[in-house]
Parts: structure tokens; sequence; C-alpha cells
């Protein structure tokens, strides 16, 4: 039960906003994806995206654990992770990343071509995110681009292409992130710039409520460009309102002064990232 506690901490099981935070993109995809196509069985390729999400975030955060060892044992809210405090090895710790990869690339070979190869090149910018808050101030920007990429291997599982409309939809995901993420790195900004880390939140301390404003409004024109032609008096447009809404919540509710503020509103994207789906899906 002891190593079980530990695998689940060290995976962040124990916390599913970071998975469900990389399958809601894939599930916009998918269920966007279904307008154009529906000879597939929707809840199978559901569940196999929603599974990968977690086997992947998992494989992850073990990845970044030991990337990060010597940095998180100078922040308070990462110190006691597994790897940092010494619970578990490095070793052990990459066993378990690696038997997550493989149970993951089972999955992925159940799809066609297309989106196998798009899933295996999701892994260079999986492995090379940890590194990215050492050299640039935008490690925001590339966790976007990582974490939404199932979002066009969900529409080419369906459709075996890439469209001008799935690419638009990615980038407004990516914007979505860079807002959330922004909002969540707020809470570490003082440790990380004493140990010489680099965030948007940091870049933009002064002016941070601006910057996920902008980032937000950026998503929902983009994702507006793409939802524009479903709007009309039914459910789906109302559920599109919903979600907007949900990110000016965030907007004006965060403080970048009070942790318990900004973990409020990360997590409130779940929410967010949960209406998006069934608006897509009640098209």
């Amino acid at each position: 039960m002891k190593d079980l506690k530990i695998f689940i901490e060290l995976t962040r099981l124990n916390k599913p906003i970071g998975f469900m935070l990389l399958f809601w993109p894939c599930s916009w995809g998918l269920s966007f994806a279904l307008q154009y196509n529906q000879n597939i069985n929707f809840f199978y390729f559901l569940t196999l995206f929603f599974f990968g999400s977690v086997l992947m975030r998992s494989a992850g955060c073990i990845v970044n654990d030991i990337v990060d060892k010597d940095y998180d044992k100078l922040v308070e809210r990462t110190k006691q992770r597994p790897i940092t405090s010494g619970r578990i090895s490095v070793k052990a710790s990459i066993v378990y990343s690696l038997i997550l990869c493989l149970i993951a690339f089972f999955i992925l070979v159940q799809f066609n071509f297309l989106t196998i190869t798009l899933g295996l090149c999701s892994m260079l910018l999986a492995f090379s995110y940890p590194f990215m808050k050492r050299y640039t101030y935008w490690p925001q920007l590339f966790l976007g681009l990582t974490y939404n990429w199932g979002i066009i291997m969900a529409w080419t599982s369906v459709n075996g292409n890439i469209s001008f409309e799935i690419i638009i939809l990615y980038i407004s995901a990516i914007f979505w992130t860079l807002g959330y993420d922004t909002i969540y790195g707020a809470q570490d900004m003082v440790d990380d710039e004493i140990i010489g880390l680099r965030s948007t939140s940091i870049k933009f301390k002064k002016n941070i409520k601006l910057f996920v404003a902008v980032s937000y409004l950026i998503t929902c024109t983009l994702a507006i460009s793409v939802f524009y032609k479903y709007f009309g008096i039914n459910l789906s447009s109302l559920l599109f309102i919903i979600f907007i809404l949900s990110l000016v919540y965030q907007i004006f509710k965060f403080d970048s002064n009070n942790s318990s503020s900004c973990l409020h509103c990360f997590k409130f994207n779940n929410i967010s990232g949960f209406f998006l789906f069934l608006a897509f899906c009640t098209i």
C-alpha cells in the first residue's frame, strides 16, 4: 500500500485535473471531427484517448520530476514530491515511466498510420517540455503546443487528414493553456525567481491579469471562428457561451498574490473544457 501511494503521488493520479486538461482537447477534436465523419465508434475512441491522456500525463509527470528534482527541493509546493524527498529512486521512476509509455503505445497503435505518427512526434514535445523553463520565459506556450496536440490526433483518427479548421482550434487551445498555466505558475513566482526559473507568470507579473485576459480573448476569438456556423438558438450555442463565461469568471476571480485563488481558477478549467466538449457534441 505504501508503494502504491508513492506511485499515485509520483504520477499525480491523486490530482486528476492534469490528465483532464490533456483529455479535453482530445474530446474537442474527436467530437468536432464527427460532424464530418460519423462512421466510427465514438465512445470507443473517446475511451482510448482518455486512457492515453492518463498514461502520458503520468509518464510526463515522472520525467518532469526527474529533471526538476534539484529545483523541487527549493520550492515549498514541490519539495515533498516522491523523487525529491527520496521516497523513490530515479532508476525505479524511469522504469515506471517506460512501462506507462509502453502501455500508451499499445493504445496508440489502435489508430490509423497518420495518428500513430503524430502520437510518436508528441513524445518529443512531452519529454522536452521540462527543460523549457530553464531557457525561456515561455514554457507555458511550449506546454500549450504539447498539451493540445491531441486535438489534431483526434481529428486525424476520424478523418485521416489535417484540416484548416482543426489547426485553428488547436491554436485556440494553445492560448487557453497559455492562460490557465500562467494562473497556475503564479503560485510559485517567488520561489522560481529566487532559483532562476522562468515563466510567463514572472515575465508578465506586473500585468498578469491583462496577459491572461488577452490569452483567453484569443482563445475565444479563434474558437468562435470555427464554431460560428453552428450558432443559433440551440443548446450547442448556449454551452459555447457558458464556456466563454467560465474563462471570464477566471479573469475576474484569480489573484496572483493568493495561491488558493490561483489553484481554484486553474482547476476551474476542468469545467471550461467540459462545457466546450458538450458544445461540440450537441452541434
